[in-house]
């Protein structure tokens, strides 16, 4: 994708290039994406990335990848768990208001070991502490629901993604954005066995 301005570009049509890259993942016929010094040239000139991906640090999961996008494509916000502080909003900030990216993913995963974590329960030592702090209110909200055994795991997760697109939806900068169209936020779900992502849950 060129470094022209997003403003022109439709958050349904940043959409439709994720889903059309994920079939592509799936079915291993990547596209041929240029790395080269040619593209890295390009890029010096700035950056236009037509979505905002906030996902989970796993090692399995790389937006880059699994979405079949190349450099300057995706601007990537990884954390555990997929939760989000006040400087992860404000990297999601910083993409949808000055590189005006019009999509925000919210990409949680299957098999997530911060959310399983939460669910099992125990000690956790040092700072991951404060992701499982972050994860413990969609857990009791699965639990709520009625969710129980290996259920609760997936449950929690699907729980765990709306409750990042909600904190999302508090910041200013975002809720604005929202509102003049020029913006949708966008749940998800990553299969790790199938190479499948699930699209639920658009605020626009």
């Amino acid at each position: 994708m060129s470094t022209s301005n997003n403003l022109t570009v439709s958050w349904e049509v940043s959409l439709q290039k994720l889903m059309a890259g994920n079939n592509r993942f799936t079915s291993g016929k990547l596209a041929n994406k240029e790395l080269g010094a040619g593209r890295r040239e390009e890029l010096l000139k700035g950056q236009s990335p037509f979505a905002v991906i906030v996902s989970c640090s796993d090692s399995r999961v790389q937006p880059e990848l699994l979405f079949d996008q190349s450099l300057g494509d995706l601007f990537v916000v990884r954390t555990a768990g997929n939760v989000v502080d006040a400087i992860a909003t404000g990297s999601v900030e910083y993409a949808v208001e000055h590189l005006h990216t019009p999509l925000i993913v919210v990409l949680g995963h299957d098999h997530c070991g911060a959310v399983k974590a939460a669910v099992d329960g125990g000690a956790a030592e040092g700072s991951i502490g404060a992701i499982i702090d972050k994860i413990e209110p969609s857990l009791a909200r699965a639990k709520a629901a009625g969710a129980a055994g290996s259920q609760l795991y997936e449950v929690a997760t699907d729980e765990n993604t709306m409750s990042t697109i909600r904190d999302l939806q508090k910041s200013p900068v975002i809720q604005h954005l929202l509102a003049s169209s020029h913006l949708a936020l966008v749940g998800a779900k990553y299969h790790l066995g199938s190479g499948e992502v699930v699209f639920t849950n658009t605020s626009k």
